[in-house]
């Protein structure tokens, strides 16, 4: 039987957490002299009141929870988290309605980065500053769910990582708490680093804070409609892209290369593919705006490696309209949203571990046609992969491409145009943020897209955050029975 007391308790301390952070945007806009600060402290007082509430209501109820209460816990922390953290857009004097509101805070926490808000380049910092504090404290609760929920769930492959990430020495993985310590340390560390980063390559102090909590969170909210690009600036865009890739890479690894093993980064097979990926992409996309947009050799390598890297780790933040770079790029990107970063990170989208163990299966079975007696075993990091982890993988992969084929469905029921409701989906359910065409693509925002699509896209950003199944399991008749 599910538990709701422990949940109700965990997010009672969700809510009391959000409260606090949204003092934060309070403070900045009181001391800019922005009313907007009234706005931020009646949410938090509300959402304080709420969490301590759920908190002194189950007192007592204990900690400990089942896989089962896992996976409602987990899915009601994301749902609250965007539910609440809307009530600063709500009434703010932006003038967005609850579903624009809502739109917006769950492309926040899930760090997707898709917006319905125009003029920010005028709009109040508090605002700003809680759009992207809402996409850093996402990025940061994906890596521990990832990390220590994840596979305990045995969510679409996950399962693969609870021996994966150890010690040279053979040692498990230390507890949760020093586990958190470690990675919140690296997430803290790397977000200064970008911090100073972007001060010293020409930002303001508050443009520098801001970018750096979306850059590290692979999210990709801007303080300008015009996004990282407003800048015109080539070593902002280099740094953007560093860290976009480090916010890409599993937290695990970067912590043990932090402690002293700086070559756990390279010996990991999902980390060279990713880079391999980037790189092959960004050669052909930039071979493309040489021979047919007349690029110049620098410019073409700069412009692809940004945007090929804010799509391909779901961050979103865009220099140039790359719907406009012609045929080939625009279909690179569509696809380069599906493929994601690595396992522990956070990012976003399927993943390249899945497509790694998706490849070792079938040229397993491919040898096996060829020689039928013998014996093969696909191995993933020159382990073998377990066959729950390979059915686990391909049901993850016909449930994603499912999920998006219904987004997608959806969004086009609605009178969208072809490009704008497939890229729309896909942007959703791998948490990109910009899709393609003139509405939704680079240039364009998710404004004029009908409230029956935002709410079905903040489904898609939750269904894809949460790894499909951990939202699609609560819809079975059998998870609810005793």
């Amino acid at each position: 039987m599910i538990q709701f007391r422990p949940i109700l308790f965990f997010l009672g301390i969700l809510l009391s957490a959000l409260a606090v952070a949204m003092l934060v945007p309070a403070l900045v806009d009181s001391a800019r002299g922005n009313p907007d600060w009234r706005v931020f402290l009646g949410s938090a007082g509300f959402t304080l009141f709420v969490g301590v509430t759920l908190v002194l209501g189950t007192r007592g109820a204990g900690t400990k929870i089942s896989v089962r209460d896992g996976f409602v816990l987990t899915s009601a922390s994301w749902v609250a988290a965007a539910a609440f953290g809307a009530l600063p857009f709500a009434f703010s004097d932006l003038g967005l309605s609850y579903t624009d509101s809502f739109f917006e805070a769950m492309s926040g926490i899930t760090t997707t980065g898709s917006t319905v808000i125009t003029g920010l380049d005028t709009a109040p910092p508090g605002i700003l500053l809680w759009r992207a504090l809402l996409q850093w404290l996402g990025g940061i609760g994906f890596i521990v769910l990832a990390v220590a929920v994840l596979p305990m769930l045995q969510v679409g492959g996950m399962q693969l990582f609870r021996t994966e990430f150890s010690d040279p020495s053979g040692k498990r993985l230390p507890r949760v708490a020093q586990l958190a310590t470690g990675i919140g340390s690296v997430y803290v560390g790397g977000t200064v680093l970008c911090l100073a980063a972007y001060w010293i390559a020409g930002m303001t102090p508050f443009d520098a804070v801001a970018h750096a909590m979306t850059t590290i969170a692979t999210g990709g909210f801007s303080t300008s409609d015009g996004s990282i690009g407003v800048f015109q600036s080539a070593p902002i865009e280099w740094i953007a892209i560093v860290f976009m890739i480090a916010g890409s890479l599993p937290f695990l690894l970067l912590w043990g290369a932090a402690r002293g093993d700086p070559w756990a980064l390279a010996r990991d097979s999902q980390v060279r593919w990713f880079l391999s990926i980037i790189v092959v992409s960004v050669v052909a996309v930039a071979a493309w705006q040489g021979l047919f947009n007349n690029e110049g050799f620098g410019v073409a390598i700069r412009t692809s490696a940004f945007n090929v890297t804010s799509i391909i780790t779901g961050t979103g933040y865009a220099t140039e309209n790359f719907w406009r770079w012609g045929t080939f790029p625009a279909t690179a990107f569509l696809f380069l949203m599906f493929v994601g970063g690595c396992s522990g990170s956070t990012s976003c989208s399927v993943k390249v571990f899945r497509y790694q163990v998706l490849y070792a299966a079938v040229r397993s079975q491919l040898v096996h046609l060829i020689r039928p007696h013998g014996v093969y075993v696909p191995h993933y990091n020159g382990k073998p992969i377990p066959d729950s982890v390979t059915d686990s993988v391909f049901a993850f992969f016909f449930l994603f491409l499912f999920a998006f084929g219904a987004l997608a469905f959806g969004m086009s029921s609605l009178g969208l145009d072809f490009v704008t409701s497939i890229s729309s989906a896909a942007t959703a359910i791998t948490n990109v943020g910009p899709g393609l065409g003139e509405v939704v693509g680079p240039a364009g925002t998710f404004q004029s897209i009908p409230d029956t699509g935002k709410w079905l896209m903040s489904a898609g950003m939750l269904v894809g955050r949460l790894e499909v199944f951990t939202i699609l399991v609560l819809f079975t008749r059998g998870f609810w029975r005793s």
